[in-house]
């Protein structure tokens, strides 16, 4: 459970103020003496008299800043403690002998790690809960022992979740902060963060999801050995995306799951990470990045498999006009399959958001073909009635995607955008002001034409 933290030369240990402790005396002849008794004397029976007698002997090591010796013997009483199967005596001296006055840091640490790894064999499940709430309180604000405590955290967040308390294991992970341990690698902050986000997502706190994931920096999963926490992640996310109901970020992430090396080399699956992409690329309302990505998954190699998707893609490239209906018949089907168009109430809702797309796209192509339109016949191209037709139109306006004005008395859509007043102005002083210059211009050229038919 617990390895072995990172501080240096094991003689050494540094004060609270940073400073390092010198050895002031060397107690290892003594230590070698005492703790052959000590254990003789806890085979007998007599653990607690075998640990009180040695606790001078560690108060004089301590003093001393004797790391080794005092190493040695916290090491010993929690190997006596195992040994006996006294756990209570176990949880009751790791407590006093990390409270001591100049707990050498080094020595506490090497004590908890030994703790640690008993917790395996405790003979049952209240015993293990008990010893990590002993181990989890003596590491709490020490920060030479934070790594153990985060891995402590796991281990009861996950026995928690065993018996289907989701919040509570939830909540034991939430309190910690490992972005902000110096002695973590990156490797392992990444996974307790990405278990973070997994329990977050169980009890439905997806806002508490999106900003754990900007803890992770996405370059750490550029290595080929962090492929499956990068998939790990990026399916996390697209739950999270989901939720949100932002498809254009639920294509990304599918794509970041297709660009990753173990998902191109599977035939199977890379097919499918693109069918994926390309369904919520669809989705997707109207902008210049969801334009720019249509138009570069659609040169995509992997799609030249997919001849009905790339088919559907260029669709929404083309300025032509395509009936829903159309849509429906030819790719309905082959869209029906993925798991984001099943039967379920969700995918029935994307499916219509899938027509909405349509038509949007046929209401632009509209726009760039026609300055006036009636309402009438702009229904009869979409297939829709004339109530639709105002919805999406104004959908669009309010996006700022298209410019159009309803005449509702007349019948009549407006799609040619007003000149304002002011840049007509210019327009029309900047023409004559060109027409002048040519006036000029020719009457020079005029004179100079005369000059030299009279010379």
């Amino acid at each position: 459970l617990c390895s072995r933290s990172k501080m240096g030369d094991d003689n050494e240990d540094v004060r609270d103020d940073g400073r390092l402790r010198k050895q002031e005396e060397d107690y290892t002849k003594q230590v070698d003496d005492a703790l052959p008794k000590a254990v003789a004397l806890a085979t007998e029976g007599k653990l607690r008299e075998a640990i009180d007698g040695l606790l001078p002997l560690e108060k004089k090591a301590r003093i001393a800043s004797d790391v080794p010796s005092t190493t040695r013997l916290l090491e010993a009483v929690v190997q006596m403690c195992f040994d006996a199967k006294d756990w209570d005596a176990m949880g009751e001296y790791l407590i006093l002998l990390t409270k001591r006055r100049g707990a050498l840091k080094k020595a506490v640490t090497k004590m908890v790690q030994k703790a640690c790894e008993f917790l395996e064999q405790a003979p049952d499940k209240e015993t293990t809960l008990k010893l990590i709430d002993t181990l989890r309180t003596v590491t709490s604000g020490k920060i030479h022992v934070e790594i153990e405590r985060a891995r402590l955290s796991m281990k009861l967040s996950k026995i928690k979740e065993a018996d289907g308390d989701i919040a509570g294991a939830a909540d034991v992970l939430q309190e910690l902060q490992v972005e902000t341990f110096g002695s973590m690698e990156k490797l392992e902050k990444t996974e307790f963060i990405l278990e973070q986000m997994r329990l977050g997502l169980a009890r439905s706190d997806f806002v508490r999801t999106s900003i754990l994931s900007k803890k992770i920096s996405r370059k750490i999963f550029d290595s080929e050995d962090t492929q499956d926490l990068k998939l790990k992640f990026y399916k996390q996310m697209i739950q999270v995306a989901l939720h949100d109901e932002n498809y254009l970020d639920v294509c990304k992430h599918n794509q970041q799951i297709f660009d990753t090396k173990k998902i191109k080399e599977d035939k199977e699956k890379s097919v499918e990470a693109l069918k994926q992409v390309v369904a919520f690329l669809i989705l997707a309302p109207y902008n210049h990045e969801q334009a720019d990505l249509v138009a570069r998954v659609s040169k995509e190699e992997k799609i030249e498999e997919l001849p009905e998707f790339k088919k559907l893609l260029k669709n929404f490239l083309k300025t032509e006009i395509m009936p829903w209906n159309k849509v429906d018949t030819e790719f309905g089907a082959t869209l029906k399959k993925l798991d984001c168009f099943d039967d379920s109430e969700d995918s029935k809702k994307r499916y219509d958001i899938l027509k909405r797309r349509v038509v949007e796209h046929n209401i632009r192509v509209m726009s760039k073909y026609y300055t006036y339109i009636s309402i009438k016949r702009l229904a009869e191209l979409l297939e829709l009635t004339e109530d639709q037709v105002e919805d999406s139109l104004s959908a669009l306006v309010v996006s700022k995607t298209v410019y159009a004005k309803i005449d509702r008395p007349k019948g009549i859509v407006t799609f040619k955008v007003p000149r304002d007043p002011s840049a007509v102005l210019q327009g029309w002083s900047s023409e004559a002001n060109e027409l002048l210059q040519n006036v000029d211009r020719a009457s020079h050229m005029i004179q100079k034409e005369m000059s030299l038919v009279q010379g």
